[in-house]
Formats: structure tokens, sequence, C-alpha cells
């Protein structure tokens, strides 16, 4: 991999879906890190530039714990794992949202990363009534960390409509309270 202009590593999960590509466009972009690891099901094809400038760990999501050292030495997760209702039903949105999520970001913790940033949905409440939102405040809420806020247009651009919430170590930019974005981007 080319080193790049920022130091330490980050790793991404879900980078094959539309806010995980915006993510890893935004990093290698800005060059905020010499590692940047793609952690998923299968290898992407991301053409000559970007392969170069990225490792990529396959897992199988239903044995995460077999695959613990493609979480091992990072500074940074970022995860935007998931799925919908209709395309995996319920217990598979479930399994991917919240499971997939909590367990990758205690195999992270393990390896000694830093700070988990996790893609999320304003509402996610795990009492809410709605099972989305409900799935989404699992996913955070059983870590016991509060959400962060987003604001600002450099947060929109690189995080969409959802709300980044970290689950390892400290969160945002002090009191502004931008959320994972700036985390990583520091």
């Amino acid at each position: 991999m080319a080193a790049a202009a920022g130091g330490g590593s980050c790793f991404v999960l879900g980078a094959s879906g539309q806010t995980g590509r915006a993510l890893l466009r935004e990093l290698l972009a800005r060059r905020l890190f010499a590692r940047v690891t793609l952690v998923g099901r299968r290898r992407l094809s991301l053409g000559e530039e970007a392969e170069a400038a990225v490792e990529q760990a396959v897992v199988d999501f239903e044995r995460l714990s077999e695959h613990a050292a493609a979480f091992q030495g990072h500074d940074v997760g970022f995860c935007c794992l998931g799925t919908t209702r209709a395309e995996a039903g319920e217990a598979g949105f479930v399994r991917v949202d919240r499971d997939y999520v909590v367990q990758a970001a205690e195999l992270a913790r393990a390896g000694g990363c830093r700070h988990f940033v996790l893609q999320s949905s304003r509402g996610a409440n795990r009492h809410s009534g709605f099972l989305y939102l409900r799935v989404k405040g699992a996913a955070v809420q059983t870590r016991g960390v509060p959400a962060c806020r987003v604001g600002g247009p450099e947060v929109s651009g690189c995080c969409g409509a959802g709300l980044p919430h970290c689950l390892l170590g400290a969160c945002g930019n002090g009191s502004q309270g931008y959320g994972g974005h700036c985390a990583a981007a520091r």
C-alpha cells in the first residue's frame, strides 16, 4: 500500500454500501491514515489507484471471532454495516445491524483500536416501537455510549444523513460535538 500523508491506521466495515463507499473516497482523498483496511465479506473492485491504497480482509461475519486479526493494529474503526428488513428479513436485519456491529466493536477493542465510529440513525433508541430504530439503538446503547451530535457542512458531505456514534474512546472534537468524522480527522 502506498504511504499516505496521515499517520496511523483505520479499518472500514461496510465499504460496499453507499455510505461506506463515500467514506472510503473521503479517507483516500484526504489521506488521513497511512493504512486503510476494508473488512468485508468479499473483495471489492475499487479501481487501480484505490486498490493500491487499501488492504482488504475478507471475513465470514457468521464466524467473525475467527477473524480477529483483521481488527488488530488499527487506531480507528469505521462501521457502515447495514441491511434492510426487506432484504434480510427481521432476524437477518438484527444480526447485521446489531450483532455484527457489537461483535466487531468488541474485536476492535481487543485488537487495540481506540475509536470505533458507527454510522447509525437519528432517533436510534433500544426502546423504540420501530424495529429499525430499536436495533440501531441497541447497537449503540448496549455499549453505554451517548450519541454524538452531527453538525456543520464538513460532516454532512462524508457521513450523510445518519448519525455517527463512537463505541470506543473519545468521540468528536471536544465541545463542538461533530461526531465520529472529526474523531477520525484529527
